[in-house]
């Protein structure tokens, strides 16, 4: 499968190639004030697919918490691309948003992190959910 995606701004872009090991949805705080105060869509692939096209996203990486992941963004315009999650070596998340056809999406096979979800956060039925990540 090959997946295109890139900021609002159109300064980065990227093209990941590979298959995605997860579909899913994380309702964890971090995730909430990358997104605006949402869940987070995103689907997690093999890190060595990915391919940064055009431009140079920026990192960032809390210091004060254990097991911290790496979230990147558009320097410019504050889209965020990717999450580099500590639990996950090798894999890449692509967040949803930043998809050139979010459609490939399709929905979450599973969402973690309920715990934190705010009673205005929508869970579809049918979807295994888990207060925190499973393992």
């Amino acid at each position: 499968m090959t997946i295109t995606g890139g900021c609002y701004c159109g300064a980065v872009r990227y093209e990941a190639e590979g298959t995605p090991i997860m579909k899913a949805r994380c309702h964890c705080r971090e995730c909430q004030y990358f997104t605006g105060g949402e869940g987070n869509d995103f689907i997690a692939i093999p890190e060595a697919g990915v391919k940064i096209t055009k431009g140079s996203p920026k990192a960032f990486k809390r210091t004060d918490l254990d097991r911290a992941s790496t979230r990147e963004f558009c320097a410019d315009c504050g889209t965020p691309l990717f999450t580099r999650p500590a639990g996950m070596p090798g894999a890449i998340i692509l967040k949803v948003g930043a998809l050139d056809d979010p459609s490939i999406f399709g929905g979450p096979q599973m969402i973690f992190q309920t715990a934190d979800a705010h009673p205005f956060h929508l869970l579809p039925d049918g979807v295994p959910a888990f207060t925190r990540f499973p393992g």
